[in-house]
């Protein structure tokens, strides 16, 4: 078992993180727990590696509508019984996809813990699979979808992603496509789930003010009833490197500027935290960055510019965006290639990295003063492969990150160069 010990300003108390280990059927399944006996609350995650947006190779959107699907209650009661009998006690009960992950969660008073473990079993083990749920969710689905079509940071987002993922599933919306949805029938959500929804793929978390030996029975019991599956190896998929342009066409009073490049760094890179502070230095920061002070202080070209930085299992690039006015458009696009090649070919200031690690380093205890927030940070250390207390480890690196070292990275990593661009314009 692994600890780690975060200590909280309010109250000074000490929690313990945990990685435990639940026995089920051969499987050793990862358990991240956190006790927290300030408010009688509990939260449980069954989280699935592999099953988010990233597997949708056929269908665009599947894995978002089974979440959906899977949100409507079990058949026996139905989605309006399921839920009422889950307000009268206060549980929430809920599933979502994200890129890489699905996730059923559930929360609830610590008194009515049983009764939510109870229910979040029936979801599993009978969800609402019926016509008239999928009937619902396609609707519902298809009206979103038709309002974004007039949602340019949108159009120009998603845009930019089947650039950059040409041919692969990431160049798809995650919510799908009008088309794509409406091709999604109960087989293919029933497959999906079959497929995805299984104890080889489970990480589970837990958190509040929980008896943990009597919780790890409970769900070592709903984990045995679930079918066991498949682990298979999440695909890493390469940005194109052919810089690409894309100017889609609208009736729109402002343009829409997205851009993105490649960034050569793994999930398990030792210099990530060396990305963090350039990226914030370039345009993470807000008032102060690179791209927003060139851009909005020094020309008003716009209300704001933003870069990040996304690094995953799957992926790792680099993308930023902002709106201009149409006559500004091409001072704007130049402007960004100008401040991302100066920040290259010359790093940063002294001033800008003591700023940077101010910042980072001052902000730190917002990033960690929910249990919400502490179970999220140390799933995802152990999710990356990374010890426990990574990031209080990569803080440490931040705090003494040198002048020199830090340019000599940015200066390396010359791909970032390599723009493509979505535009919406008139």
């Amino acid at each position: 078992m692994k600890y780690l010990l975060i200590l909280l300003m309010t109250g000074q108390m000490i929690m313990a993180t945990t990685i435990q280990y639940l026995q089920v059927d051969g499987l050793k399944i990862p358990l991240i727990y956190e006790e927290d006996k300030r408010l009688p609350l509990a939260t449980m995650q069954f989280i699935f590696q592999n099953s988010g947006s990233i597997t949708d190779t056929k269908k665009a959107g599947l894995a978002r509508f089974s979440a959906r699907v899977m949100s409507e209650g079990t058949k026996k009661l139905g989605s309006s019984a399921f839920a009422e009998v889950l307000e009268s006690k206060a549980i929430h009960i809920s599933a979502s996809a994200g890129k890489e992950t699905f996730v059923v969660e559930v929360g609830c008073l610590k008194g009515e813990f049983t009764q939510g473990l109870k229910y979040f079993d029936a979801l599993l083990k009978d969800p609402n699979f019926s016509d008239e749920v999928m009937s619902k969710i396609e609707t519902t689905t298809i009206g979103s979808l038709s309002a974004k079509a007039n949602d340019f940071d949108y159009v120009a987002s998603n845009e930019l992603k089947a650039i950059l993922f040409k041919g692969t599933p990431l160049a798809n919306p995650s919510s799908g496509t009008i088309k794509s949805v409406e091709s999604i029938n109960l087989d293919d959500v029933k497959g999906f789930v079959k497929e995805h929804l299984v104890s080889s793929r489970l990480i589970v978390v837990l958190g509040g003010d929980i008896d943990i030996n009597s919780a790890k029975l409970k769900i070592k019991n709903i984990i045995k009833a679930m079918p066991k599956g498949e682990m298979e190896a999440l695909k890493h998929y390469e940005v194109s490197k052919k810089a690409t342009q894309s100017i889609l066409k609208r009736d729109t009073k402002q343009a829409y500027v997205y851009f993105g490049s490649p960034y050569n760094m793994r999930v398990d890179s030792e210099d990530y935290y060396k990305a963090r502070v350039a990226t914030f230095i370039l345009g993470t920061g807000g008032f102060g960055s690179r791209l927003m002070e060139e851009i909005r202080v020094k020309k008003g070209l716009a209300y704001s510019a933003y870069a990040r930085v996304s690094v995953s299992k799957s992926s790792s690039y680099m993308t930023g965006y902002l709106q201009t006015k149409l006559e500004s458009l091409e001072d704007a696009q130049k402007t960004v290639k100008e401040v991302v090649a100066k920040f290259v070919k010359d790093g940063v200031t002294k001033e800008e990295l003591e700023q940077t690690k101010k910042f980072l380093l001052g902000s730190e205890p917002l990033r960690v003063e929910t249990m919400g927030q502490r179970l999220n940070r140390t799933f995802m250390e152990f999710y990356k492969g990374q010890e426990l207390g990574h990031s209080a480890q990569e803080l440490k690196k931040i705090k003494k990150l040198k002048l020199k070292d830090l340019n000599e990275f940015i200066k390396s990593h010359k791909e970032i160069l390599e723009m493509s661009f979505a535009i919406v314009t008139k």
